[in-house]
């Protein structure tokens, strides 16, 4: 059931014109993007070498809905490897100047370059001889002029019916320092196994350093041989309460027998008890290494549609079994 308008008096708009609204605003801040794309040059190259080569940490800085863009870059330079941190542009002159070094860089963004509390900042700042690097949208302004290098982020219009809320800017603002931080991160040759390192909790953490070894080593190890009767697969598969069982020769995986092999088996045949390990079960078994990353496992098994891989050692030995219910577990699915 829809639920009354709150207003009355709002303007009448059909769906489509709403989301005609929404297609021109997508529209307005992809064009801003390709706009910021032409003004890449050697400012943006010395910028990155500079921040790579820092002895220290980043300083951003910014007022307004800059100052939370700010933020967000902080967290993405200090998630992939480059420490910074925030300093909001009006409480700098309070106090939080104390957190710049000499050995430090700082990133000041700034729509207009002519924020009062920017245009106060930046000598300040520059007392220190602290490098500058200016996120700017107007190359004329205070910010641009004085700044070491200078990031041209000008958009020709935001994406505000009224050309006022900060919108195509701060896209621009956004996306420049998504550029800095992933050319360094090619630059200081930063891996997925450091990522992982900033990311030890909630699902992306468990993506990038969780092992197969990891949850395989808490299940049990059902095995038989080839030779092992069905009742005895039977009670091996239930006592492991995996659904499966290993049929190993010789420290060899010969193949492994299912709950589906079971089904299968009695559909066959109507007398069973006689058959043995090696007359149900499935050859050359999908397995997957002990040292694999768990989500390799999730992959091989939404590929083949089966619950349970086969881990097997360095030496291609039978080492466990992972199933589905431990990937749920963690979250991974």
């Amino acid at each position: 059931m829809a639920h009354p308008s709150r207003h009355t008096d709002l303007p009448a708009l059909t769906d489509a014109e709403i989301l005609d609204i929404a297609r021109n605003t997508l529209a307005k801040e992809a064009e801003a993007l390709q706009q910021i794309i032409a003004y890449l040059d050697d400012a943006f190259i010395q910028s990155v070498r500079l921040i790579a080569s820092c002895p220290g940490k980043v300083v951003i800085t910014g007022i307004g809905k800059s100052a939370i863009i700010a933020q967000k870059i902080v967290a993405t330079f200090n998630s992939t490897g480059t420490p910074a941190i925030f300093m909001h542009a009006a409480d700098a002159i309070h106090g939080d100047l104390g957190m710049i070094q000499p050995e430090d860089v700082v990133i000041m963004l700034s729509k207009s370059g002519e924020s009062p509390e920017i245009k106060v900042l930046l000598p300040l700042i520059k007392n220190f001889r602290t490098p500058v690097i200016a996120i700017v949208g107007n190359m004329q302004s205070s910010l641009a002029r004085q700044a070491d290098f200078v990031l041209n982020t000008t958009v020709s219009q935001e994406a505000c019916p009224n050309n006022l809320a900060p919108t195509s800017s701060t896209t621009a603002q956004l996306a420049m320092g998504d550029a800095l931080a992933t050319a360094l991160i090619r630059l200081k040759g930063f891996s997925a196994e450091d990522f992982a390192k900033f990311h030890p909790g909630g699902t992306l953490g468990k993506k990038l350093y969780l092992r197969v070894r990891d949850l395989s080593v808490h299940n049990a190890k059902p095995s038989v041989s080839p030779d092992t009767s069905i009742r005895e697969v039977i009670l091996e598969m239930t006592g492991g309460r995996l659904g499966i069982t290993a049929v190993v020769h010789q420290d060899k995986l010969v193949g492994v027998i299912t709950d589906g092999d079971l089904r299968r088996m009695m559909e066959k045949y109507e007398q069973f008890q006689q058959l043995k390990a090696r007359d149900v079960m499935t050859m050359q078994p999908k397995t997957i290494h002990r040292d694999a990353l768990a989500v390799e496992a999730l992959q091989l098994m939404r590929q083949h549609n089966i619950t349970q891989v086969v881990v097997l050692d360095s030496n291609g030995r039978y080492d466990g079994i992972i199933h589905l219910h431990d990937l749920i577990r963690e979250g991974l699915i």
